[in-house]
């Protein structure tokens, strides 16, 4: 039986993110705590783990699943991307053995036995169309906080001409993600707001479709996780698509130490340094009902340890070798 991934996206981020995975096989070189993880098995049971969850860690976990089956063939994964809230349901239901989580889980969800392990770090990027005709003036002003309270959240910047402070009344084409989103969830932390439904905005549904709707509308502005936002072969944001830079000082300047969008190695190197805010950065965690199966706490020992040679190239910052202790603890408990 071979692995199964699912995912329905527009054709040149479908490319772009599944081609992250021949890329890194190649290129994943990084050390991994000092705990030991379980010896491969070669042979045993055939079993079938089934994921479900959030666009953000979906290319990830797509790639400890081959990388995992490679080592153990009698263990296959299953893993779809439908939203972190989908991936929630499914787990809880017992549609799926995992939910792929992109943000903090609800009180309900951990009165429902949810057990989390934190596995990686990844952010939410604000994104605007590459063709919008003042690109010049949004990279070298951003947006702060503030500003994008007024965008997405109360609505009282509504014109280019506002947020930039130019003669135009153009207006700002806000877009935001219809589907349960960490993603989404992030950016309304990091705008003022507290959950997901606090931002405004024509709903997309799912991270590769707030991408497209944003390439196809000059006007428009969004935000993704990274895996949506840069090309994984070349390191550059996608066809169409630019970052908007943050204003962390509040200054109304993107200074040299807030330029750090131009690759996603830039973005990754700065993120791992603790120049992107949290939110909208965030962990992102694999959740099981209650202490996961043998099977799937092998899996989980082998992510924290040997797995997380494949972070950084796949366009994640690691946790700290602390973190990861904590979460090989945790299993054993």
């Amino acid at each position: 039986m071979r692995n199964k991934v699912h995912l329905s996206i527009w054709p040149t981020i479908q490319s772009t993110t599944m081609g992250l995975i021949a890329v890194i096989l190649l290129l994943a070189a990084c050390a991994a705590p000092t705990a030991q993880p379980a010896a491969p098995a070669q042979t045993g049971e055939e079993v079938t783990i089934t994921a479900s969850g959030a666009f953000a860690l979906f290319p990830l976990m797509t790639l400890w699943a081959e990388e995992y089956s490679k080592l153990n063939p009698n263990v296959q994964f299953d893993v779809q991307a439908g939203g972190a809230g989908k991936g929630m349901t499914d787990m809880l239901s017992g549609a799926a053995d995992i939910a792929m989580l992109s943000r903090e889980p609800r009180q309900e969800e951990l009165d429902q036995s949810s057990f989390l392990v934190a596995v990686t770090i990844d952010s939410v990027l604000g994104t605007f169309n590459a063709n919008n005709p003042y690109l010049a003036e949004l990279q070298a002003q951003g947006i702060s906080a503030e500003d994008a309270i007024g965008i997405w959240i109360t609505g009282e910047i509504t014109t280019w001409g506002q947020l930039l402070g130019i003669d135009s009344d153009e207006p700002i084409n806000v877009y935001t993600r219809s589907d349960s989103s960490g993603a989404a969830e992030m950016w309304s932390l990091f705008a003022g707001g507290e959950t997901q439904e606090d931002l405004r905005g024509t709903g997309v549904n799912a991270d590769p479709g707030l991408a497209e709707a944003v390439r196809q509308d000059p006007l428009g502005v969004g935000f993704n996780n990274v895996g949506f936002t840069y090309d994984q072969t070349t390191g550059e944001p996608i066809a169409g698509l630019q970052i908007i830079p943050l204003d962390l000082d509040g200054d109304g300047v993107i200074s040299d130490e807030e330029t750090f969008y131009a690759s996603r190695d830039d973005f990754i190197e700065a993120a791992g340094a603790g120049r992107y805010p949290f939110p909208p950065a965030r962990i992102l965690y694999l959740v099981t009902k209650g202490p996961p199966s043998p099977a799937i706490a092998d899996f989980y020992r082998w992510v924290l340890t040997d797995g997380q040679a494949y972070v950084l190239d796949a366009g994640y910052v690691k946790l700290t070798d602390e973190q990861l202790q904590e979460g090989l603890a945790r299993l054993d408990q």
